[in-house]
């Protein structure tokens, strides 16, 4: 008798784990997914903005989000709603990405741009030095129609700049680890940090636009520092802390140095056959979308081209297949410095042909030093 009356018991058990199993996983569900169709991108966010605080306690569970007071908490619930807003009028003028809910939610634009980007301290006319090497104007008639250098070896893992205005540095990084993987066949993680905490150098034509560790900086400047330094270290060697400090650099552990560095003109296609030559390429963005970027091909109706991230070109693609125009779109592959779980698994996608975003504005290549490989 025991066992017989155990055994219902034990199925309503499995029952409810199995319930709570799948609740859990359409919750996960639709916290990532703000639009529950091709045609529209209102309908979940709809419901979103009805259950908002639902919504805004899985955001906190799935984020590991915590407050100091109820104050705060209040205070980041009613930007997280306006974020839900802000995500809905994103999703209505780029309908080829989806946009929602994502680490960045609590946050004001403001807090974002400070905290997250950083693109030589976000300056309102940010260009690249007159003075600057141009790239030599390459041939484009036998370019491939689709290009990834994470494909070759070239692209070390997305890393994560934490709340630390160092976008520059990672994109500098990365374009010098393509170059040192060129130059040399090994690819090698270089140090963020090492820029961050002695890299100085200001732009001669801009009064104080200097590069300034969590404050900003600029990728030209910081291959002009290394230039100057004489090279990077190893990642594993000057590792990174997220906060500027004291400089460490010890000259005897130089990993990568570079050889040279030049801009790339603004022209789509000598931006490609740069990067299919020279390897990943160091450009700058308008992130404004990117807060609210889930997965898809970004191509904004609307996107101003002021630069305020520094990110890595690493390919093209010639055809993200876009439902809402029911047309294929060519895209930039861009890697970018805010973790894997950010975007899709670190990356971002945007179209190419219209410098959507300013992505074509301000783009840099640089050369490595060729050495023999680095030594553990």
């Amino acid at each position: 008798m025991a066992s017989s009356s155990f055994l219902p018991l034990t199925f309503s058990l499995l029952f409810l784990l199995s319930l709570s199993s799948a609740i859990a996983a359409a919750d996960d569900l639709l916290i990532q997914q703000v639009v529950d169709d091709a045609n529209t991108g209102v309908g979940n966010l709809d419901e979103m903005l009805l259950n908002a605080d639902h919504h805004f306690s899985l955001f906190k569970a799935k984020f590991n989000k915590k407050y100091g007071s109820q104050e705060e908490h209040d205070r980041r619930f009613a930007i997280f709603k306006a974020n839900l807003r802000r995500a809905k009028r994103h999703q209505r003028f780029d309908p080829d990405a989806v946009h929602g809910v994502t680490k960045f939610s609590d946050l004001t634009p403001k807090e974002f741009r400070q905290k997250f980007l950083g693109l030589n301290g976000g300056k309102k006319k940010l260009r690249l030095p007159s003075d600057a090497n141009k790239a030599p104007i390459l041939p484009t008639n036998n370019l491939p129609e689709d290009f990834d250098w994470r494909e070759h070896g070239a692209v070390t893992g997305v890393k994560d700049q934490g709340s630390c205005g160092s976008c520059w540095s990672f994109s500098t990084t990365g374009a010098l680890e393509g170059a040192h993987f060129l130059a040399t066949g090994e690819l090698v993680s270089l140090s963020e940090q090492q820029l961050v905490d002695c890299d100085h150098e200001c732009d001669p034509e801009e009064k104080g636009a200097c590069d300034d560790g969590c404050n900003g900086g600029l990728m030209t400047t910081a291959f002009e520092y290394l230039l100057k330094a004489g090279g990077v270290q190893r990642e594993q060697d000057y590792p990174y802390s997220g906060r500027g400090g004291t400089c460490k650099f010890d000259k005897s552990k130089v990993a990568a140095s570079v050889a040279n560095f030049s801009v790339v003109s603004i022209d789509e296609d000598q931006i490609a056959a740069n990067l299919v030559k020279n390897g990943p390429l160091a450009v700058g963005i308008n992130a404004a979308y990117m807060q609210t970027y889930l997965h898809g091909v970004s191509c904004p109706y609307i996107c101003m081209r002021h630069l305020d991230h520094g990110v890595l070109l690493v390919g093209y693609g010639s055809a993200g297949y876009a439902p809402i125009r029911l047309k294929n779109k060519p895209y930039w592959i861009v890697k970018n410095s805010w973790g894997e779980k950010w975007g899709e698994h670190g990356y971002y996608r945007i179209c190419r042909g219209h410098n959507v975003c300013g992505v074509d504005s301000m783009v840099s290549t640089v050369a490595a030093v060729t050495t023999a490989p680095a030594t553990e």
